[in-house]
């Protein structure tokens, strides 16, 4: 590093290699992010700098407003690419406090509404009327996700032996196997006198 002396302070300036082009602007030098990574690193970066100078985020009314449109717009098309920059930092962390929570919740609510259907199931083939209405909600509880009831399994066993023993097991199968009749001829398996 070189270190230019001022007579008040000292400036420490990092050495920059030549050569070496610079982004146009902060947009061109961040990597590619999906919309949830992108609010997600400006929002910890919004915590990060609201802690460092001892200020609390506390989002208005208009604020919150905002961050729920930009919300309601992101789940509409997921395709859309918000410019975040363009928003105040309570709106980026109102925002992504909504997604994370949506998020959160979307997740509670798919595994809630899972027990609830294999409840309902369950109630529907012990209260069930008829044979057909009994199988036919044992056989729906079966299908579901984690029952597995009905699921077929398929095992393949590989087994390494040589020739040798490969031979040896034919050999001893051919011997077990008995005088077999037909209709005119009886026909008897002999082994081959040359080995």
């Amino acid at each position: 590093m070189q270190e230019e002396i001022n007579s008040e302070h000292k400036v420490i300036v990092p050495h920059i290699e030549d050569d070496v082009p610079l982004p146009k602007n902060a947009r061109e030098a961040l990597p590619e992010m999906s919309p949830e990574e992108e609010l997600s690193v400006r929002s910890n970066t919004v915590k990060l700098i609201s802690d460092l100078a001892g200020e609390n985020i506390e989002p208005t009314t208009e604020n919150m407003k905002e961050a729920e449109e930009v919300a309601k717009e992101m789940m509409k098309n997921p395709e859309l690419k918000p410019d975040f920059g363009t928003y105040p930092n309570e709106t980026i962390a109102y925002l992504a406090g909504m997604v994370s929570q949506t998020s959160h919740m979307v997740a509670k609510d798919l595994a809630d509404i899972k027990l609830s259907v294999l409840n309902g199931l369950l109630q529907e083939a012990a209260l069930a009327k008829s044979s057909r209405e009994r199988i036919s909600a044992w056989k729906a509880i079966g299908e579901v996700d984690g029952v597995d009831a009905f699921k077929r399994k398929t095992e393949i066993t590989h087994i390494n032996k040589s020739g040798e023993e490969l031979e040896q097991e034919l050999r001893e199968t051919i011997n077990q196997l008995k005088t077999i009749e037909g209709e005119k001829t009886t026909y008897k398996v002999v082994e081959d006198e040359d080995d």
